[in-house]
């Protein structure tokens, strides 16, 4: 059987040394959904290995609570002997083997049977063996469940995987106030339900566990950092190295900042803006029809979904949003103006 026409029973079944991967700055969505899946094969007697580029936060580590997981960052050695020693690598919520940072290198270099599976625009079909791509899902985790339930079995899917899955489709909706206008969503999260997940408890340990530094750095962000663009329905919030240190900054404290820019009415398009050692991170969030994946993509070295997009700027902070701010009047005009016309023009009821 050549291995572009191998199906994924056959090459889940033929591996012996399996390794699950996640995207750099993995978020619920990328552990819930590779640690769901490695509680899934363990379902058919397989072992699996994940490794993520970077930690994860806090509050996802109630899914690895042997902490089992390997953080590429801090233990690189352990995770290029994993690499190199795999037959079989799952790739789980990133279309290009460059979303892993560092790790990119040795997961190119491999010689492993590798599965694609993700729901973001634009997938490097030609990184991957087997590809399960659809962006019209919420998540990666909506889709892992559709994969298994058409290629395996549903059957395999038990209180921890529905966890997990529950936990990733939770945060890449924004606990379902966006990506999840198709019932199919709500059918599978029903099953998940059924097959032991307990989403009261579930979005306690993800929103509730927060420390009080983090509160306090998220009160700094909006009553210091917040700019609003009301002319062009625009807000956006920045911080630099100094002014993170300053709150300790743990890896996850940021989650979810840009929503509270986005949550202001009038507001169409935000923006979060992060220094870090040696770029500029930027968080994209948009209501409606307002597609910030273009945006991201020919201005910032990035990309994602039409609401929800990432990326990059190599100048400075000052820079960047001087920058952006030039950019926005033009943003305005052809993309947020008109669509923002046309969604208030829809009648909720």
């Amino acid at each position: 059987m050549k291995r572009k026409d191998m199906d994924l029973k056959t090459a889940i079944r033929q591996a012996d040394h399996i390794v699950i991967v996640g995207h750099y700055n993995p978020d619920g969505d990328a552990v819930g959904s590779t640690m769901g899946l490695k509680y899934l094969l363990a379902n058919m007697g397989k072992a699996a290995e994940v490794i993520y580029p970077n930690a994860y936060a806090q509050n996802l580590k109630w899914m690895d609570p042997a902490g089992s997981a390997v953080i590429y960052n801090e233990r690189t050695e352990k995770g290029n002997a994993l690499i190199a020693r795999a037959d079989l690598i799952f790739c789980l919520d990133f279309q290009a083997l460059g979303r892993t940072d560092a790790m990119a290198q040795p997961l190119t270099e491999s010689k492993a049977f590798k599965v694609l599976i993700d729901h973001h625009i634009g997938p490097a079909l030609n990184e991957f063996d087997l590809c399960f791509s659809e962006t019209a899902v919420s998540s990666t985790c909506e889709k892992l469940y559709k994969t298994v339930a058409a290629e395996l079995d549903a059957a395999l899917v038990d209180k921890c995987v529905a966890s997990c899955l529950y936990a990733g489709i939770c945060t890449d909706t924004g606990s379902f106030s966006y990506a999840c206008r198709h019932a199919g969503l709500f059918h599978i999260v029903a099953a998940l339900i059924e097959r032991g997940a307990d989403t009261v408890r579930i979005h306690r340990a993800i929103f509730d566990t927060f420390s009080a530094s983090r509160m306090y750095l998220l009160g700094y962000c909006l009553h210091r950092k917040l700019v609003v663009m009301p002319a062009y329905g625009t807000a956006y919030i920045s911080l630099n190295i100094e002014e993170m240190e300053q709150f300790h900054y743990q890896a996850g404290d940021l989650e979810g900042v840009v929503n509270y820019a986005l949550s202001i009415e009038g507001v169409s398009f935000a923006a979060f803006f992060t220094q870090r050692k040696n770029r500029i991170r930027i968080s994209l969030r948009s209501k409606g029809e307002v597609d910030v994946n273009e945006f991201a993509r020919q201005h910032f070295n990035g990309g994602g979904h039409k609401n929800a997009a990432g990326g990059s700027s190599f100048e400075g902070l000052a820079e960047t949003l001087a920058r952006f701010e030039r950019l926005v009047p033009e943003f305005y005009e052809k993309e947020i103006k008109p669509k923002r016309t046309a969604l208030a023009e829809i009648p909720l009821i």
